[in-house]
């Protein structure tokens, strides 16, 4: 049993990575919530406690298979090029403020990949997805089924747009950003006076640019259009807005607030296909509805362990990134895992 002494001292730890003004701004069930992880953190910190036991094997910074390599390295995924198809791996890697940072999050790949799973599955009749299996792997990848088993999938190989289609719910992110420099979101007028993490009167479609490195942008309905025509633009605007609102609906009963998300989609023989990932943490904000307090920024089921550490350690946030200490690593896998615990209804 740990003392109430023990977890003051393992909570003082948590403000020095996790910032004291975290601590002010949470209500009382979050402060609450944080106990056993205050109290891990202590063992964590007296070196009795060290990172849960998995396998080396199941930790992938990146895919090293012998006489084979990627087309393309991004900042999580692994991409093998198949012909008519790919070969998506999502690695643990993680990055932060468009730095991929040295130590790696163990099942963040698995999280992601299967909760991607789960979605494409959920809304398969609304829009057809990229996806042609996530266990059958071919020669010369079968004799990797050890590596590639629960994080990677096949999927047909599509023509990307050159956009990213974000939905925005809540008031958060650069959307906040832009709204206090213009009091609109991607030149959409919006309420006066509305504060940081407000829900929005009604979803918005706010495209984004697809950069290779660095920041995406804002980018207009308009801008879009004038970049895939206007036909396409208003379908894609209308699936995002559909699969947005599906899933708020999905994931609002079980205590999580969709606050926004990104979709990505491709063409392939001239249908609108659903490519990427699907209602992520790397792709969407998770906010716990029991904690959500408009006017500021919302705890979430994301980095945001990794991020507030950052922050606090005063990283010039350029490459290359700092070594992640162990209880950042604990806090944040364990926001992966419980994301999607609540959300599918069952353990990784």
């Amino acid at each position: 049993m740990i003392s109430k002494h023990f977890k003051t001292r393992a909570c003082v730890r948590a403000r020095f990575f996790f910032g004291h003004d975290s601590f002010q701004k949470f209500s009382t069930a979050r402060r609450i919530d944080f106990d056993p992880l205050c109290a891990r953190m202590f063992l964590l910190c007296r070196g009795k406690v060290f990172l849960p036991a998995i396998p080396a094997s199941r930790i992938l910074r990146e895919t090293n298979f012998a006489g084979l390599e990627p087309s393309a390295r991004g900042k999580v995924r692994d991409i093998y090029d198949l012909g008519d198809k790919l070969l998506i791996v999502a690695t643990d890697r993680l990055s932060a403020f468009d730095v991929i940072l040295p130590t790696p999050i163990p099942d963040k790949g698995r999280v992601l990949t299967k909760l991607s799973l789960f979605w494409f599955d959920q809304f398969k009749d609304v829009i057809p997805n990229h996806v042609l299996s996530a266990d059958h792997f071919a020669d010369p990848f079968d004799r990797y089924r050890d590596e590639l088993a629960g994080r990677s999938m096949i999927v047909r190989k599509t023509q990307p747009l050159p956009i990213e289609c974000v939905v925005r719910g809540y008031l958060s992110g650069s959307g906040w950003k832009d709204y206090l420099v213009t009091g609109t979101l991607c030149g959409i007028e919006l309420p006066p006076a509305l504060r940081e993490s407000d829900r929005l009167p009604a979803p918005i479609f706010t495209p984004s640019t697809k950069a290779a490195a660095g920041h995406d942008e804002n980018i207009s309905f308009e801008l879009v259009a004038s970049m895939i025509g206007e036909e396409l633009a208003r379908q894609v605007r209308a699936i995002s807005m559909d699969l947005y609102q599906r899933a708020a609906a999905y994931a609002e009963p079980r205590g999580i607030i969709l606050a926004d998300t990104k979709f990505e989609f491709g063409l392939l023989d001239g249908e609108l296909i659903w490519i990427d990932e699907a209602f992520t943490p790397d792709s969407s904000r998770f906010w716990p509805a029991a904690r959500y307090q408009p006017g500021g920024p919302q705890p979430s089921f994301d980095k945001q362990f990794v991020r507030d550490y950052l922050e606090r350690i005063h990283w010039p946030k350029t490459p290359p990134g700092p070594e992640l200490p162990d209880e950042v690593v604990v806090a944040t896998r364990e926001k992966y895992l419980e994301a999607f615990r609540i959300l599918t209804g069952h353990a990784l």
